[in-house]
């Protein structure tokens, strides 16, 4: 009876319902209004608070999903999906996203992953296997000193020589750099920075792959991408030539589900070339009836079904305007900052505007993240500019530093 009357009230009062809701634990009510308040300054960081999930658990809850247990254990993209599992979708959710990332349908392999970090970890693993299985040589990974900090980690984690090369004042790895750093007696496994984690820099892969194919005497190379904000929006702008792997020839790119595309929890996308997939060590086994090539064993089977979701609630034409708005609202804040005389830079391509560091109040108010660097006076903050960082928000963000600093 409960559960019957919980449906009829979301479907007649879908909004005003669920937040009258009370879980009878006050301080859980109380972090959930705390973050409520707050999620509309929520600028420092790439989360899309327009998230289109909430059709999703009324589904999820009227279907009874909630007490099936699903595990995505094994291999997505090659035979029989396995029963207890959400294969099926999983599949088509990569199918779908491949052309947008400059794959053909027969040359794509791919999972629905963890997170953004889950599918560089990916990436590493599955470039240091394909460069030891062409080789027999262990490779050297090459990173920007700007990048994620999870390539680092993980590097580290699997036990890979690696070197940090310098980037540019803007964050981007530096070609010459690179050239210096290149040890060519051994395979190379090189990660690009397509969105560098406080600049939001791009490293220019064409102008890094020129420097790799001068050297032909390298045993091999393998290109991984960590796309995981920029590789959301890119592909739904003008700009989209720069996450195709036809374009770019890379071997393998991550990307975020709960960024862009406005997932409510962590996942990602992992994709690569069949050639990459068929290099990895065979790892079958017999009580799944598959292969377990990918790191993880049991795999989250709920995070497909939730792209699957967004997919068609959502789709091509509204992302394409979303990257859009995403666009035009990061060139007013960086307009409206420098009408401000308040110092300012942000990289081509990107929806990170990174700046001055304002006061505290300013930078708790709208939750700011923070760095620092010589090169631009030392402390600095940022916005990422998402769905929810409109116009109207940028002019009270913009009128707040004034008045602030004007005290």
């Amino acid at each position: 009876m409960k559960k019957l009357f919980y449906l009829l009230a979301t479907l007649l009062f879908p909004v005003q319902y669920l937040a009258a809701q009370a879980s009878d634990f006050p301080q859980l009510d109380k972090w959930v209004e705390t973050w409520k308040t707050g999620q509309q300054t929520y600028f420092g960081y790439p989360v899309n608070q327009q998230s289109a999930m909430h059709d999703f658990y009324e589904w999820y809850l009227s279907a009874g999903m909630e007490v099936i247990n699903l595990n995505n254990a094994g291999d997505p993209m090659t035979g029989e999906p396995w029963k207890m599992s959400s294969h099926a979708f999983e599949r088509e959710v990569i199918e779908y996203f491949a052309p947008y990332y400059g794959f053909g349908e027969d040359e794509v392999w791919g999972i629905v992953t963890h997170s953004g970090t889950d599918g560089n970890n990916h990436g590493i693993y599955f470039g240091a296997n394909y460069l030891k299985n062409k080789t027999k040589m262990e490779p050297v990974v090459y990173v920007s000193d700007e990048a994620h900090y999870s390539n680092m980690r993980l590097a580290h984690l699997q036990n890979l020589d690696m070197r940090l090369i310098k980037s540019d004042p803007m964050g981007r790895m530096i070609p010459e750099e690179l050239e210096k750093a290149l040890d060519t007696s051994r395979p190379v496994l090189i990660i690009y920075a397509m969105g560098s984690t406080f600049k939001g820099a791009i490293d220019d892969m064409e102008a890094l792959n020129a420097v790799l194919d001068r050297h032909t005497e390298l045993p091999a190379v393998y290109r991984h991408v960590d796309a995981a904000l920029f590789g959301g929006y890119l592909p739904f702008t003008g700009h989209r030539r720069m996450v195709s792997h036809k374009e770019m020839h890379y071997e393998s790119i991550a990307i975020s589900g709960h960024k862009f595309f406005g997932i409510d929890s962590p996942s990602g996308l992992f994709l690569c070339t069949r050639d990459v997939y068929d290099n990895q060590a065979d790892f079958n086994v017999t009580y799944l009836n598959g292969n377990m090539r990918m790191i993880n064993c049991s795999r989250d089977a709920v995070q497909p079904l939730k792209f699957w979701w967004i997919i068609r609630k959502v789709g091509a034409e509204k992302w394409t305007r979303q990257a859009a708005q995403i666009m035009e609202c990061t060139a007013y804040l960086k307009r409206q900052l420098d009408l401000a005389g308040w110092p300012a830079w942000v990289n081509e391509y990107s929806n990170t505007v990174f700046f001055r560091r304002p006061s505290p109040e300013i930078v708790k108010l709208y939750t700011l993240a923070q760095g620092y660097d010589d090169k631009f006076g030392g402390e600095l903050a940022h916005i990422v500019v998402m769905q929810h960082v409109t116009k109207e928000k940028i002019d009270r963000f913009v009128g707040d530093l004034k008045e602030l600093s004007d005290q």
